[in-house]
């Protein structure tokens, strides 16, 4: 028998690749699926304790007894081996706090800073405990909250104390009477707007809709009690519809609740029920009894009762043949589906795009999971997991920056002091970090371990309203979104070449994101017409992906790995998510309660992180499920954007604008990459600065045509200009047309004379006299009686040649 086996498995060893298993049976599957905890293998062999206890893990990897995991899973207060292995004989101070940082009762570590500042940072409260009055420092200023806040900051018209003390009048006199608008935004609303009382503008349509808006929720103050029709159905946001459009299969509010809790099926579904010919409904154990329950008879039909279909050839199903006491049923077993009425097929259950963590294999009648390289497969709860440093979260709460460990839970302060930190991108690779501060229209760049002697000013002028920040982490330039300028900009991480890259058909940018991988940029608008964009990173090849059921897109993400787009969405309290192609759109949670106000989101492993500005909190969800919200951190001061921090987050590519050696891919200016759109797409193509474009060669600048945000600017001065030209011609034409055709008189007082000069023989003067030259009285003073004979000796000949074109006003 043993040489039997041995020469079947020498067999087998000769017809399986390399990389393969080979089955008892002398079927091949892929070696990685060998002690997986799912049976491949019709034997089961590839699961066999015989196969799995003989397994060895390497080096980087922990035996869970005969199975492997990454040993950066060891002790991480998650079971990730089945029989718990991995979180044994773990230390009782594995999970201590550095020496530097304090930890909670809870063990959850932090940063000095925030220990009695106020907020319950722990969860437990055990950071406020013990703790005395604050004292502020000499050069910042004590809010009536007992916060400390930079003197600079008081009686700036930005409120930065949590009570508003830092602005109060008292002290600051009308200086803060009103606080000042965001630097950059437009002081006043547009047609179509309304202006919350907190500074924000936000749309009309949205005014007394039952679903606050504003920041102060002055958009749902002194509204009109909204009530229905009895024929009409309410809407969550109290608007009206139809009440025939209620579970119509069509969202007709616009927070979908007409479709919420409808039941599809009909009565009679389900092996209990019997559907009579006449549409009656009856308890299948009714049928065949001798009893005619249906009215019809149809339940009791003689030929029918007592016959076994499925004995003659199973019933002519290819699996499965159930008998009914009226006709027969064919069914499948799992992993297949009826393609008929008689025939299974298999189901390709890869077609659901969350079936699986990240690879699905589809199998007949079954499937297989598989993760991408960097990630290992959990064995208990058979999702991908990460390799390598712990991943954290990274995010802006606008006086600092904070972050978050997501295995050990740390909570440090990475940036202190800012005014109003906004958007947040990070460089993985260089462990560097880039943020823009909206109050001083400032992008900055520091490095990840807080040094402030290492942040420097990145770009510094010419930013109205920065919104959002994308760092191409492969060519290396920094693109970000001006909602007060309404364009999206692109620079080199160091600032010192920019440009603007789309300024056209844009309201209020806002999220920006990049996938230098296949080279495009993506970004939302909440304008007017809100919508979600993508474009080429050089700013080619501009689609619109998503422009329908979209009211407040504020954040959005790109999951490199699923190659999926994320995005949250204010209004309508979604988060949603499409394929990098605007295709196969679904909802990952729909909640008022669990999303009040959410502002931006970051995507990692089977994990969607969000911030939310009305909750003032980070939380988190299973991105395919949408169950499971967590809440990460709490008590916040106005949270916006978020960034996970992990190499597997940013997959290094070929830097294509340096290869071969060519520096800056031989471009004057800025080299960016190219939408792969096709296997002939260019790597990259060169830019230029505003107000240049390509030399005929493509590297070169030279001066060029005005962008359009410059003609927009110097149009209307040359307009002017040229108007202005254009008038004072024309007066000169006419001026010298009357003068060549018009006989012109002077008076000269108290005579008229008609002069015979030899330089005009056309001019008559009349009321200038040598001795009174350059003086002309304000009235006609009267003639003398002598005088008119002579008036009168010319009169004749004055009216045959003389015409009075024109009689300047008098000059006092």
């Amino acid at each position: 028998a043993l040489t039997r086996l041995l020469v079947r498995n020498d067999l087998c060893l000769k017809t399986c690749a390399p990389s393969d298993f080979a089955c008892e049976n002398g079927q091949c599957v892929p070696g990685r699926w060998r002690c997986d905890g799912e049976p491949e293998c019709p034997d089961g062999s590839d699961e066999a304790e015989a196969t799995c206890t003989r397994q060895t893990c390497p080096p980087d990897k922990f035996d869970c007894g005969g199975k492997c995991v990454a040993l950066s899973w060891r002790c991480d207060g998650e079971r990730d081996c089945e029989n718990g292995t991995d979180e044994e004989d773990c230390a009782a101070d594995a999970r201590a706090c550095p020496s530097a940082e304090f930890q909670c009762r809870n063990r959850k570590c932090l940063a000095p800073a925030y220990v009695c500042d106020g907020d319950d940072d722990c969860g437990d409260a055990s950071d406020e405990e013990k703790c005395s009055p604050p004292t502020c420092g000499p050069h910042e200023f004590r809010c009536n909250s007992s916060e400390c806040v930079p003197q600079p900051w008081t009686c700036d018209g930005d409120p930065d104390c949590s009570d508003g003390s830092d602005e109060w009048v008292g002290r600051c006199g009308g200086r803060a009477s009103r606080p000042a608008p965001p630097p950059g935004r437009r002081p006043e609303c547009g047609a179509g707007a309304f202006h919350c009382g907190s500074g924000e503008c936000i749309r009309q349509a949205w005014r007394c809709d039952r679903d606050p808006d504003c920041k102060d929720k002055s958009d749902e103050l002194d509204c009109p009690l909204l009530t229905c029709r009895p024929d009409e159905f309410q809407c969550g946001d109290g608007s009206c519809i139809h009440g025939m459009k209620q579970c119509n299969k069509a969202f007709d509010c616009l927070d979908r609740s007409d479709e919420a809790g409808c039941v599809n099926a009909t009565k009679c579904d389900g092996p209990l029920k019997f559907l009579c010919r006449n549409g009656e409904c009856i308890d299948s154990a009714k049928v065949c009894d001798d009893v005619k329950d249906c009215k019809d008879r149809s339940d009791e039909p003689k030929k029918e009762c007592g016959l076994n279909e499925c004995i003659l050839n199973n019933g002519g199903c290819s699996h499965i043949c159930v008998d009914r006491p009226i006709s027969f049923e064919c069914k499948c077993p799992a992993g297949y589906k009826l393609l008929d009425k008689r025939t299974c097929g298999d189901i390709d259950e890869c077609e659901n795009p969350d079936a699986c963590s990240q690879i699905c294999v589809n199998l007949k009648g079954d499937f297989k999971c598989e993760c991408h390289r960097g990630y290992d497969m959990d064995p208990v709860s058979k999702t991908c997991k990460a390799e390598g440093k712990s991943p954290y979260l990274m995010f802006t709460n606008r006086h600092e920056i904070r972050r978050i460990d997501l295995v050990k839970r740390d909570y440090t302060q990475v940036v202190p002091t800012q005014k109003n930190a906004v958007a947040i991108d990070v460089d993985v690779a260089a462990n560097r970090m880039f943020w823009c501060d909206r109050f001083h229209r400032r992008i900055y760049r520091g490095v990840n371990s807080g040094d402030p002697s290492r942040h420097l000013t990145l770009i510094g002028a010419g930013l109205h309203s920065p919104e959002g920040l994308a760092l191409d982490w492969v060519q290396h330039n920094l693109y970000w979104t001006d909602s007060g300028s309404r364009s999206i900009s692109v620079a080199s991480a160091d600032g010192s070449r920019r440009r603007i890259l789309i300024d056209s058909d844009l309201s209020e940018p806002r999220a920006i994101a990049v996938d230098p991988e296949q080279g495009f940029v993506y970004w939302s608008d909440w304008g007017m017409r809100p919508k979600i964009e993508k474009a080429g990173m050089n700013g080619v090849d501009r689609q619109v992906l998503v422009s329908e059921g979209i009211e407040w897109p504020n954040g959005i993400t790109l999951d490199v790995v699923g190659k999926r787009l994320y995005w949250v969405d204010s209004k309508l309290h979604l988060i949603s998510s499409i394929d990098v192609n605007g295709a196969q759109r679904r909802v990952v949670l729909s909640s008022t309660e669990r999303l009040g106000h959410p502002y931006a989101l970051a995507v990692f492993e089977d994990r969607v992180y969000w911030t939310d500005r009305t909750k003032e909190a980070v939380y988190s969800a299973n991105r395919l499920t949408g169950q499971d919200v967590t809440s990460l951190a709490e008590h916040l001061n106005d949270p916006h954007d978020i960034v996970v921090f992990h190499e597997l987050n940013q997959p290094q590519g070929l830097w294509d604008c340096n290869l071969a050696g060519v520096s800056n891919g031989g471009c004057d200016f800025l080299c960016l990459r190219a939408p792969q759109i096709s296997e002939h797409s260019p790597k990259y193509t060169c830019a230029c600065p505003d107000g240049e474009e390509l030399s005929p060669e493509t590297r070169l600048c030279v001066p060029g045509e005005l962008s359009s945000m410059e003609i927009h600017s110097v149009f209307p001065v040359v307009a002017t200009v040229v108007f202005g030209l254009a008038c004072g011609a024309a007066y000169l034409i006419y001026r010298t047309w009357r003068s060549r055709s018009t006989k012109s008189m002077n008076f000269d007082n108290p005579v008229y004379r008609k002069t015979t000069g030899d330089a005009d023989d056309d001019e008559i003067h009349i009321g200038r006299a040598e001795g009174l030259a350059g003086h002309c009285h304000p009235y006609p003073v009267p003639v003398a009686e002598e005088d008119y004979e002579t008036m009168a000796a010319h009169n004749t000949e004055m009216q045959s040649d003389i015409q009075i074109g024109s009689v300047l006003p008098l000059q006092p």
